[in-house]
């Protein structure tokens, strides 16, 4: 008998989430819309881009898992689902931390909340995604920590942006900052005067 966990409905308010399928492979990537759609039944329903292999495979199996991620989930998690493609590649690979729901989709175990299994009874075009409105066969709350929201991606995840390191060289007196690649022999401090030797290269 499937298992319908309410929490783990709870979960799907908001968050990010890993999308996976099945057909000759497991498959998964990265999504941020899922919704509730009716009670009793219970429906939900994903958007899905067409250029992605995930969306042919559903189109296909018309079924899913949705996995809710969790605040310590690493980057390599949304390296491996959201930025590589499907096609060439086993998503799975080297992850000993994975489970399968009753529809035989394997989920991550290690960074989600909840995990939730649709059936596809309807699908609606959207020009470059597709709407796929699903019965919910399986959900199942795994523990209590936070969802993962895209704020708090960009926040504490997502690496930040390196600035371009500058090339120069320092005064050790003063700290004035002489920006290039070399310094000229015969530079002066504007600032105290000292004169090249008493510079160094930024570190």
């Amino acid at each position: 008998m499937s298992t319908i966990n309410n929490e783990a409905i709870f979960s799907l308010s908001y968050g990010l989430f890993v999308l996976t399928a099945k057909t000759s492979k497991d498959n998964g990537c990265i999504i941020n819309t899922v919704q509730q759609v009716t009670q009793n039944p219970l429906r939900i329903s994903i958007t899905v881009n067409k250029s992605n292999y995930t969306h042919d495979m559903i189109m296909e199996t018309k079924k899913f898992n949705v996995s809710v991620l969790t605040e310590s989930t690493p980057f390599s998690i949304f390296e491996r689902f959201g930025f590589s493609s499907g096609r060439d590649t086993d998503k799975f690979e080297g992850f000993d931390d994975v489970a399968k729901t009753e529809n035989e989709i394997l989920y991550l175990t290690k960074y989600t909340n909840a995990v939730i299994s649709g059936d596809v009874i309807e699908t609606v075009d959207l020009g470059t995604h597709t709407l796929f409105i699903a019965d919910v066969t399986e959900a199942i709350k795994l523990n209590d920590e936070k969802s993962v929201t895209y704020q708090y991606y960009f926040d504490n995840i997502k690496p930040k942006p390196q600035a371009e390191k500058k090339k120069g060289y320092v005064c050790k007196i003063c700290g004035y900052v002489y920006e290039g690649e070399t310094l000229p022999d015969d530079f002066v401090c504007p600032l105290c005067k000292h004169g090249a030797e008493d510079f160094e290269p930024l570190s």
